[in-house]
């Protein structure tokens, strides 16, 4: 028998792809990382997610939460939350006191909401105003398709849903940019962030002008339209939730088709696959809890977003007809906080820290603390927490990496970790490695995809 030599046994297999494209050849990637795909495009704002998520489930045998019920183990439940985030619990064998496993991701992505009164005419064209949420390069908005999706609530009461842009046969939107030729002075000294200001983010609505009106004639041609497809008038944009998205559909990348490109990859990637996982459990030995949290962009404010007491009410409720305290479940729970890390990009090395980045085609990434400078806003795993998660997903076959989020003064980042651990459960951040984060057409690998698939169903199935 061939002995092995000593680097086999000593030295970290971190960071090398793995021997097999899974993404390339295995039917079942595919399958999965087309079901993905099918979710992106119709889950482009986080009350889309979150009704697709809805839907998922209750295909899948999950009933709607009933705080007064005693569940029994097998029992499949959903709370939908406020329509803007969600949270699914399949009961186990073990008595609550034992503890949940929980896998938290969030259903919102950068993007640009329509204001309050958003609606003008300058130099005869229409435009709505905007304000953009969370974490964008503003150039990238401009010069793109874009599509209108939300909610609008009537005088009357009624709640309208708009989706303007993703058929085939709608029109789509648009911002404009300057031309080469006029933007040496206007834009070429201003930096990244000024060469579009959040001001100019104005979406062109359109130019035609209703006829017989003599002022103000495009806008309200534009406001016709809107009251014949949906009954709105202009005061009704003040109690309306209209988020302008990429008009985008999520594509294969490379002639290998081995990367997905969509919008919304930053966290609905880590969402759709901690769903996943959950709905294919039949008889877990203890309950397993999938979060799906809405504001993670801005702060995870809110009550849709996990800095609320959702999820704390929620174990709460499920916990009072057993007469359990929560507490006893929340020191005996374990969490993986799913959301995406940055993969390394070889365009822009000088921002990584080779050692301890994430790659494509590795597997999704364990990352032991996120946050900036100083570890400032992180969750900071411990290494029991870690050393466990390790022995279960090697014994388990479940590709893995450790990665950090670029150089340390680099810039830095956080998640939805914190707010999870701040109850007292054991936290720790995985996911995808994406390209081009935060951008209107994000990268994925689709091996990575369906490695972090796996490596949550073994947490559930194993931990």
């Amino acid at each position: 028998m061939k002995k092995k030599k000593l680097g086999e046994e000593l030295l970290s297999k971190q960071g090398k792809p793995f021997s097999v494209p899974l993404a390339v050849c295995a039917d079942e990637v595919t399958a999965f990382c087309n079901g993905y795909m099918s979710f992106l495009n119709r889950a482009k704002t986080e009350r889309e997610a979150s009704k697709e998520a809805v839907s998922i489930l209750s295909e899948r045998g999950f009933q709607c939460f009933d705080p007064d019920k005693a569940y029994r183990p097998g029992d499949r439940v959903y709370w939908l939350n406020h329509k803007k985030s969600v949270i699914a619990a399949v009961i186990g064998t073990k008595p609550f006191e034992e503890g949940f496993l929980i896998t938290a991701a969030h259903v919102d992505s950068p993007r640009l909401d329509v204001k309050p009164k958003p609606l003008y005419e300058e130099t005869n064209l229409a435009f709505l105003k905007t304000h953009y949420y969370g974490g964008i390069k503003k150039y990238q908005w401009t010069t793109i398709p874009l599509a209108i999706h939300g909610t609008v609530v009537l005088k009357d009461g009624r709640e309208i849903t708009v989706c303007i842009g993703e058929d085939t046969s709608d029109p789509v939107f648009y911002i404009t940019d300057l031309l080469p030729h006029l933007a040496r002075k206007a834009q070429g000294s201003k930096t990244m962030g000024e060469i579009i200001s959040g001001e100019q983010l104005n979406i062109i609505l359109g130019s035609q002008p209703y006829e017989g009106e003599e002022k103000d004639a495009v806008k309200i041609n534009m406001l016709r339209i809107l009251n014949e497809r949906y009954g709105m008038i202009e005061d009704d944009f003040i109690s309306a939730e209209l988020e302008v998205v990429p008009a985008y559909q999520a594509r294969y990348i490379g002639l290998d088709r081995s990367f997905i490109g969509a919008y919304g990859q930053d966290d609905r990637v880590c969402g759709y696959t901690a769903l996943m996982a959950l709905a294919e459990i039949e008889s877990p030995s203890k309950t397993c809890v999938v979060v799906l949290a809405d504001k993670e962009e801005i702060g995870s404010v809110g009550n849709t977003g996990l800095c609320s007491d959702m999820l704390k009410n929620f174990i709460s409720l499920l916990c009072a007809p057993h007469h359990v305290a929560p507490e006893r479940v929340y020191l005996s729970s374990k969490c993986l906080s799913a959301d995406v890390n940055v993969a390394y990009d070889p365009n822009f090395p000088e921002v990584y820290e080779r050692r301890n980045a994430a790659y494509l085609n590795c597997g999704p990434t364990l990352s032991k603390y996120t946050g900036s400078g100083g570890k400032g806003g992180s969750n900071d795993a411990s290494a029991e927490y870690l050393g466990e998660l390790r022995r279960v997903f090697d014994e388990g076959k479940v590709p893995w990496q450790i990665g950090e989020l670029g150089k340390v003064d680099e810039g830095g980042g956080g998640t939805v970790a914190r707010y999870v651990s701040s109850l007292g459960i054991e936290t720790i951040d995985i996911g995808v490695g994406l390209l081009s984060m935060h951008s209107p057409y994000e990268l994925s690998s689709c091996y990575d995809v369906y490695a972090l698939y796996s490596a949550i169903s073994c947490f559930f199935s194993k931990l």
